[in-house]
């Protein structure tokens, strides 16, 4: 079985196969060569998900997943969400993100956070969607230097090391995005 993963990110990449098992060969844009910005315009993360995979699907006619995450902090009424990779601008970059989380519940005791990954599959037609939400809260400095995005300044509940601290295979087995690519395999293997 091959499938392509709709992402231009090479760290989710990274991430995702490291999941996947070796049967299922997957794609990236670039192997399909899909080299133009796939949409995410819409306003929930389960409907960017949605978006980037049916985008692929008709316009390049693969099966694929797409996946779209948010940081969702309670202290700013679930912000900021789906604007997570653009928070702190269009320039994406994570450095100012993070800057801007910490600064923003600095004086907080309220820290807690949710990760949320939402998956659409477009499989032989039809969709399907898997959601993975890992709990934690926000550290109130930087911490590691592994990972991408917020993972420096996210510690998952019952843990005491962000995901900037963790390896990727602790990373994978605690965080939302693993979970929902866990169950995105097990969907795939019942398929087979």
């Amino acid at each position: 079985m091959q499938i392509v993963f709709a992402t231009n990110n090479l760290n989710k990449l990274k991430e995702v196969q490291a999941l996947i098992p070796n049967y299922i060969k997957l794609l990236s844009l670039k192997d399909i060569e899909c080299f133009e910005d796939v949409p995410e315009t819409q306003n929930t993360i389960e409907g960017n998900a949605i978006q980037k995979a049916t985008y692929i699907k008709e316009n390049y006619g693969y099966d694929c997943f797409a996946d779209d995450t948010g940081l969702e902090v309670e202290a700013l009424n679930g912000e900021p969400g789906v604007f997570s990779a653009r928070y702190a601008g269009e320039q994406r970059s994570d450095e100012d993100n993070m800057k801007k989380i910490l600064e923003a519940i600095k004086s907080n005791s309220n820290r807690n956070a949710q990760f949320k990954t939402v998956i659409c599959l477009q499989l032989n037609n039809k969709q399907y969607t898997f959601e993975g939400i890992c709990k934690g809260e926000i550290t109130k400095t930087k911490q590691g230097e592994n990972g991408f995005g917020y993972d420096p300044v996210f510690k998952p509940h019952g843990y005491d090391k962000t995901f900037a601290e963790m390896d990727l295979s602790l990373k994978n087995s605690v965080g939302h995005r693993g979970k929902a690519v866990s169950q995105l395999v097990t969907f795939l293997n019942s398929q087979s």
